[in-house]
This record gives structure tokens, sequence and C-alpha cells, in this order.
């Protein structure tokens, strides 16, 4: 027993340092002290299971992969892998992502656990709770996670941190807003997200929507376009992309689209519900990413001259 109570208590000798070793769903302790012990870590792989066994230890310890960044007992490890303390990876979703691709970058993780490959979006909203399509209802930002954690969980999170954030930022909107549904707000907050080249500018992209909403004008932005095209958008706008009656289509069709465009991030939520106060109706892009802003038409088409076609 004295030699076991100095065992549990000395710190094992790592291979090196860092030291990661992995722990497979439905393993052991056996298992794991049979995998530190062909690592060197330990000498034999009996002592660690016989003092946790003594100690009524390590029963419920939980896959993942572990990381020692220093020599540690056999009890500190214990109480690692019975915690649940993993190295854990990261994903980064960027603001004006789409669904689409946030599905595509889940598939492409090894690490997560892939559960809705073959799931429609009716599927997927039935497993979230969502009635309204899913497009906008994620919110962008690394998310980290344990190696086996699935697909949905982290979708899961993204979705109620939107939902928060949503909630957040519409109860301390701005009240001469046109917008009236926190829907709407996210649906224009992806507009302007997807128009958006420098951040400061935000507030301002969003006053020109605003703008044009309260005057009943078409919003007539390209980026609606796009994604009403789907896949078969070429990468350039063509005359009949912006003739085509598609529902997004801002060209053709009075208002916000019925959903939003991509998922917006807190910035864009932010500007649409304190829009800067402006006179401007129009804006062009100018090439370096940023924007010359208009209050006529006339102006704007001169604009368009100097900047487009270079007249």
């Amino acid at each position: 027993m004295a030699w076991l109570a100095y065992f549990a208590l000395t710190p094992m000798a790592l291979p090196a340092t860092p030291y990661e070793f992995t722990v497979n769903s439905g393993s052991g302790l056996k298992a794991v002290a049979r995998q530190l012990a062909n690592d060197g870590v330990l000498a034999e792989p009996e002592s660690l299971w016989i003092v946790a066994r003594l100690l009524g230890r390590g029963q419920a310890i939980k896959a993942g992969t572990y990381r020692l960044e220093r020599a540690t007992t056999p009890l500190e490890l214990i109480d690692k892998m019975e915690r649940g303390d993993v190295v854990l990876d990261e994903i980064l979703f960027v603001e004006g992502s789409t669904l689409r691709q946030w599905l595509a970058q889940l598939a492409a993780q090894p690490k997560i656990r892939q559960t809705l490959a073959g799931k429609s979006e009716m599927d997927l909203r039935g497993l979230l709770g969502e009635i309204d399509p899913l497009e906008g209802w994620f919110f962008p930002d690394t998310y980290r996670y344990a190696p086996g954690t699935t697909d949905l969980d982290i979708l899961k999170r993204a979705h109620a941190a939107m939902k928060k954030k949503l909630d957040e930022a519409w109860a301390a909107r701005d009240p001469g807003i046109v917008l009236a549904t926190p829907y709407e707000a996210l649906t224009m907050a992806s507009i302007v997200e997807k128009e958006t080249g420098q951040g400061v500018e935000r507030p301002i992209i969003a006053s020109v929507f605003e703008n044009r909403l309260r005057r009943g004008m078409r919003l007539q932005t390209d980026p609606t376009v796009i994604y009403g095209l789907g896949e078969r958008y070429d990468g350039a706008i063509h005359k009949r992309d912006l003739l085509e009656d598609t529902p997004w289509n801002t060209y053709t069709r009075d208002g916000l689209p019925p959903t939003p465009i991509a998922m917006p991030g807190a910035a864009s939520i932010r500007a649409v519900l304190h829009p800067a106060s402006t006179p401007y109706l129009y804006f062009v892009a100018r090439g370096d990413g940023t924007h010359e802003f208009t209050a006529s038409l006339e102006e704007h088409n001169r604009a368009v001259a100097k900047y487009q076609l270079g007249k």
C-alpha cells in the first residue's frame, strides 16, 4: 500500500513536453494505462487502474485527446480524465457565409462526428426547433469543440448564440427605424454584411437601405440577386440576372427578400438597428473596398460613370 501511495503521488516521466494521448469513446482506464505504458509514461499498466479502483475513481473518464504540459501524478491524470479536460479544436465561421458553406465546412472536419449527411433543411429545422428558414440564423464566430462533437451540436450553439444576440440587439434598437421585426433586422443585416467592404461604412450602408424602404423604393442590391441565382451564379452579374424574377431579386420585387442571404455578424446587426442619419439613397463601389454615397439619381449616375465606367 505504501508503494501504491508513492506511485499515486509521484509525477510521471513524459516522453515529450507537451505529451498528448487520446481516449477513444468507450475505452476504460485499463486501456488508457496500457497506452501510457506503451508510450513509456508508466513502467507498467497495472498500478494505475489498481490505485483508481482502491480509491473508487476512474469509472467515468471522458473520451477525447488530452495534453500534459508538465510532469503529472497519476492522481492528477485520473482527475483530468474524469473532468474531461480535453484538448479542444476550433472551427471559424466568417461573417457573410451561407448555410451551404457552413455545412460544407463542418463536413470537411475529420474530428467532428457527422450526423447531418442527407438531412434536408426541413429535417434540420426540426432538429433545431426553428420554424423560419435557417439562412441567417447562425452566429459567425470561432467555436471550440472536443473531437467527436457532432456537427449538430456546433450548429445548436451557433443558433442559440444568434438568437441571444439578435434579441439583445433588438431590445436596444433605435425606436424610429423602419424595420418591424427581429427577422426583418436579421434579413437587412445579412444584406449589409454582404455589401460592406470597410466596417466603418456599415451604418451608412444601413441608412441607404433604411431610406429606400421608408420611401417605398426597391433596394436594388446585387447580393440578393446573387443569392437567388444559387449555384447558377458564375462570378459576374449579367443584365439577364437583374431581370430574372426570383424571390430574392430586389430589382424586380419591393421590400426585403423573404429570407436573409447570409450569416451577419454583430456589427451588421448593430448597424441596421442603429443606422446613421444620412440623406443617401445610392452607393457605388470605388474599387478600393469603399463606396461613394449619393442622395440623388443624378449624383449616383455621375459616380457610376466615374468609378464603374471610368469616364
